[in-house]
């Protein structure tokens, strides 16, 4: 499943969870962690295990984002995966630092009987930086996602509109994520009312090489959903390269043509990436 949007929900408010679900999101994330005060850490862990026994199909694809595992991730995980009726699709793990943590709730994933239940950790630290690929490559994770705020504060660093301060680290992130085969996806954009900046920087994250990126407001969804899915003329090109890639194999040809352009390997890839874009968005 592609995942170009993912909205994060508070998990002590059951109403805000229910409507979640109903957006244009392609995954909803129940939130254990930021979104949720101290003293509700308990009461959200009920409402997400009710709310997610409570959902109907077909509903989009379902996350948790528990607590860093080394504080209370480990309750989070059994109180919302272990003998739920409807476990989450993947959960979320932040402030990753290295792959110790990520390899201890993947064995608790498989004491629960839920190992396919999939592990997205959150690169947010200068260390996880720096480990991002071990932390791509551990077993059970399915993508990675950059998280901005924390990691800026952590390097001290200032934030800027271009996010400059921040490339070395979304490049990181998604050159990880490729190595190991698993998604990447984009940090939050904070400012709501900000629907210009938005699209610019989602516009250029998929540029970057992204696979989706992570939202905080029902109204930032449409926006991300248009970045990345393809442009008509992009799914038309990819189209004529795949049907060039498959009369070239017929012939034994390494590479061809298609509107004047040498098409090879990285190109064809290229293309069955757009066309797979484009058939999550129902444009194909």
């Amino acid at each position: 499943m592609v995942q170009r949007s993912l909205l994060y929900s508070p998990g002590d408010d059951r109403r805000m969870l229910e409507k979640a679900v109903e957006t244009a999101a392609d995954t909803v994330i129940f939130d254990l962690e930021d979104a949720v005060a101290p003293a509700s850490k308990e009461g959200a862990r009920r409402t997400v295990r009710s709310t997610l026994d409570a959902l109907d199909d077909p509903v989009p694809n379902v996350a948790v984002r528990v607590n860093p595992y080394d504080l209370s991730g480990r309750a989070d995980v059994d109180a919302v995966v272990g003998d739920v009726a409807t476990p989450p699709d993947s959960v979320l793990l932040p402030k990753v630092n290295d792959a110790d943590p990520v390899e201890a709730l993947h064995d608790q994933l498989a004491d629960l009987g839920a190992s396919d239940v999939g592990i997205v950790p959150l690169i947010e630290t200068a260390a996880g930086v720096l480990s991002a690929d071990d932390i791509a490559a551990a077993p059970g994770v399915t993508a990675v996602a950059y998280g901005d705020q924390d990691f800026t504060a952590d390097i001290g660093a200032t934030v800027t509109d271009d996010k400059t301060e921040s490339l070395y680290a979304r490049q990181r992130t998604v050159v990880a994520a490729a190595a190991a085969g698993v998604d990447a996806f984009d940090t939050v954009h904070t400012d709501i009312e900000d629907v210009a900046g938005l699209r610019e920087q989602t516009e250029f994250v998929v540029e970057l090489g992204f696979d989706g990126k992570l939202a905080i407001h029902p109204n930032q969804i449409p926006v991300i959903n248009e970045a990345f899915t393809p442009a008509s003329d992009e799914l038309e090109w990819a189209e004529k390269v795949l049907a060039g890639q498959e009369r070239a194999s017929e012939a034994d040809a390494g590479v061809f043509t298609v509107d004047d352009q040498m098409i090879d390997p990285p190109l064809v890839e290229r293309a069955r990436t757009i066309v797979r874009r484009a058939e999550a968005a129902g444009i194909r």
